[in-house]
């Protein structure tokens, strides 16, 4: 019964049980044995291992992880919960941003130019090689060994202070290791004394590959010739590629100490030699290194060697006059070379503009200028301005007619004389052509294309066999406007912290409260890096009755109402007795009482201020170099500008709103070191006559007196509400002048002033 009963359970329980072992059997012989092992230190190894006791072990999966030790890498892995724990949110790392673009992606300049001189020849061909090939090339530098020397303006030198020449070459070398190898692709070293053709070394070094090992000059023989190779010759210069610095930086200390020669190029030869294996070359891949001998004495005008013309350097040069000499020499071929260049172009585009669709009417006057500007509204059309040899119909000051001086005269003679030149040009040798006189003369200014004029000439004909006659000629030129130019500017941040300085006297009271709901909103709900000061201005008979009558005690209550309101905030403020308001006497007090880097913003209490505008006064105010005068955008007299209308909530920039006012003068941006400097300036002539302070103001004191740059431009983010100036009469005729003029502009433009007058005379008339 026992056995049979086991019977029927093992036919029941049977498949199952042979199923499952039949499952696992053929898993296990599904797994490759063969896969690669996983090694923690990344390193190859072999497919099996050997364990402990010396026998096989099979490899590793590839998704496995091997534990130190040997006997815990053989076991399995069991699953095991890991505990959740909240990652602490550490502060982010302040991401470090290159000052510049270019350094940032490892840009570099192209040609670095390191001129060897000593303290004989500084101030003589040293300032002659400046003077000739600095203002062509980017970057270069004056290296001497000579120390306590007085430096030519205008030159970058450096001293090392010892007269060996070896060991100045040394210290050259390690220089430019130092400070120029990250920021230059090419090295080229020069004396003093050879002239170098600063736009052929230029289109040189830009037809060569960066990545080249060159030593490229003019190849010389080692004294005695027991060494093989040859070096550059220091007389024509030579250039040395980046890579090939590179290569030979860790052998430079070895250079110094194990090569002895007594001369630097020849020093610097052996080492590149010995070290880099590279021979000085005077050609590479067809591009050549030209130079020329001069002779003793020699005229430049009378060279006619092929060789000297093609020339990148010119040595020995004896004196400052012969390096001129050769200056104006190659700089004529290369202006002719130009022109002739220029003349093809203008061919090739009148051969083209044959099969253009409009024919030769495709290719503009001159050929190869900007077409003519072309308006889109009868606002834009350019105005001509009339002239004649004496006088111009076209003032400043509005009047018809004014006399023709300063550059406005030397300018239209040079364009008649241009026209009388390249009219005997085109007519000679049938006519010769003289001027007789000046006719009608019409100049407007394109900003597309520049400056154009037509003039009507009379001139006196003579043709080959002497006889004359007086005829007249029509004639066009165009100045065009020549290549822009990038001018150096220091760095500047917009991290600065401005220094609002806002005047106020009583006249000014009721216009306090709109301007702190405007700055509120613009600055201290911002948090903009600005701090404002006012400057309560009193007169003597005010400032004795301050204790029983304070005229600004209203406003010194709206402040601390504000100082409330944001508790992080601070409003100071100065007060001052004068009976003449000056810009000059209110910044002598408030200079004293801030630091000498100091970002000062005078403004008026009109004006409401906005981060835009505060950011472009830190970019455009720069210490020591540039102070900024914004010209603000005033609006017009609503009553004028809105009569018989609804005024608007708020007013855009249009030009029946309101005007650039290009009368006033009264905000400016600039640091405190600046005014500083600029005052101390004027302390002679203040000492003279003490009214200049109050005949004076900031922006005529910086014209007068600073070396800055007085920047004035345009700028819509400055934005000042109507307001009527009281103009003091004991400041100067010209600040009084244009205080009223500013008045007068500012009612609104001429249309809505003819339309009051016209609505006058026809109530006048009924």
């Amino acid at each position: 019964m026992r056995f049979s009963a086991f019977i029927s359970v093992l036919r029941s329980v049977g498949p199952v049980v042979i199923g499952i072992s039949l499952g696992f059997t053929l898993s296990l012989l599904s797994v490759s044995w063969t896969e690669d092992a996983c090694y923690p230190d990344g390193k190859e190894g072999e497919d099996v291992t050997l364990g402990q006791d010396g026998q096989l072990k099979g490899a590793r999966k590839p998704n496995s992880i091997s534990s130190i030790s040997e006997v815990e890498s053989a076991e399995d892995f069991e699953p095991r919960i890991v505990p959740y724990k909240q990652i602490q949110q550490s502060a982010p790392k302040k991401v470090f941003r290159a000052k510049y673009i270019s350094t940032e992606l490892g840009m570099r300049e192209r040609l670095f130019v390191g001129v060897l001189t000593s303290k004989n020849t500084i101030n003589t061909l040293g300032v002659a090689v400046n003077r000739t090939i600095s203002h062509h090339l980017d970057t270069v530098v004056f290296f001497t060994g000579m120390r306590n020397r007085k430096v030519p303006h205008g030159m970058f030198v450096v001293s090392h202070g010892d007269e060996r020449l070896i060991w100045n070459m040394f210290q050259n070398i390690r220089h430019i290791y130092d400070h120029y190898i990250n920021e230059y692709d090419w090295f080229y070293f020069v004396q003093d004394d050879a002239y170098t053709e600063a736009d052929r070394i230029k289109a040189l070094v830009d037809h060569l590959s960066m990545d080249r090992e060159l030593y490229m000059g003019s190849p010389e023989e080692f004294i005695g010739g027991e060494m093989e190779g040859k070096y550059c010759y220091g007389g024509f210069g030579y250039l040395l590629s980046r890579t090939l610095l590179l290569r030979l930086q860790p052998f430079l200390e070895n250079c110094r100490n194990d090569i002895l020669s007594a001369r630097p190029d020849e020093w610097l030869g052996r080492c590149i030699i010995d070290y880099t294996n590279t021979n000085c070359v005077s050609e590479y891949e067809g591009l050549h290194y030209h130079h020329y001998e001069l002779g003793k004495n020699s005229d430049p005008n009378k060279e006619q060697n092929e060789q000297f013309k093609k020339a990148l350097t010119v040595h020995p040069v004896s004196d400052p006059e012969q390096m001129y000499k050769l200056h104006r020499y190659f700089t004529e071929i290369e202006l002719q070379k130009t022109y002739d260049e220029i003349a093809k172009l203008q061919a090739e585009i009148k051969n083209v503009s044959v099969v253009a669709f409009e024919g030769n009417r495709s290719a503009q006057w001159p050929v190869g200028i900007n077409p003519p500007f072309e308006p889109k509204t009868r606002f834009e059309v350019l105005k001509w301005e009339y002239f004649t040899e004496e006088e111009i119909y076209s003032c400043i000051d509005g009047s018809p007619k004014c006399e023709l001086r300063g550059v406005d005269r030397m300018d239209v003679a040079d364009v008649i004389d241009i026209a009388m030149i390249e009219l005997n040009k085109k007519y000679k040798p049938v006519l010769h052509l003289k001027k007789q006189q000046l006719i009608n003369g019409y100049r407007r200014f394109d900003p597309i294309r520049g400056m154009e004029y037509t003039l009507d000439l009379q001139l006196e004909a003579v043709n080959q066999k002497g006889h004359s006659r007086s005829i007249t000629k029509r004639v066009h030129l165009v100045r065009p406007l020549s290549r822009i130019e990038i001018i150096p500017m220091p760095y500047v941040t917009e991290a600065t912290r401005v220094h609002i300085i806002i005047p106020l006297t009583v006249q000014d009271r009721s216009y306090v409260d709109h301007f702190l709901e405007v700055f509120a909103s613009n600055a201290f709900e911002t948090s903009e890096n600005a701090i404002l000061t006012f400057l309560f201005i009193y007169d003597p008979v005010e400032a004795q009755q301050v204790n029983q009558n304070d005229i600004f005690a209203n406003v010194k209550t709206q402040i601390n109402v504000y100082e409330r309101k944001y508790p992080t905030v601070k409003i100071p403020w100065i007060s001052v007795k004068t009976e003449t308001p000056s810009q000059i006497k209110f910044m002598d007090i408030i200079s004293k009482k801030h630091p000498v880097d100091t970002l000062f913003f005078l403004a008026g209490i009109s004006t409401n201020i906005n981060s835009e505008f505060l950011n472009r006064c830190r970019m455009n105010s720069i210490n020591n170099w540039q102070v900024f005068f914004p010209i603000h955008f005033q609006d017009y007299n609503p009553d004028v500008a809105y009569h018989n209308q609804e005024r608007p909530v708020t007013v855009d920039l249009v030009k029946d709103a309101g005007h650039f006012d290009r009368k006033s003068f009264d905000e400016a941006c600039f640091y405190n070191s600046d005014y500083m400097a600029t005052r101390t300036r004027m302390v002679a002539d203040v000492q003279e006559n003490e009214e200049i302070l109050e005949t004076l103001d900031i922006y005529d004191m910086f014209v007068k007196y600073s070396g800055l740059h007085v920047f004035r431009a345009v700028e819509p983010a400055l934005h000042q509400q109507y307001s009527y100036q009281v103009c003091n009469p004991r400041l100067s005729e010209d600040i009084y002048h244009r205080c009223v003029q500013s008045n007068l502009e500012g009612l609104g433009s001429r249309s809505q002033l003819a339309m009051l007058l016209f609505e006058q005379e026809q109530g006048n008339s009924t």
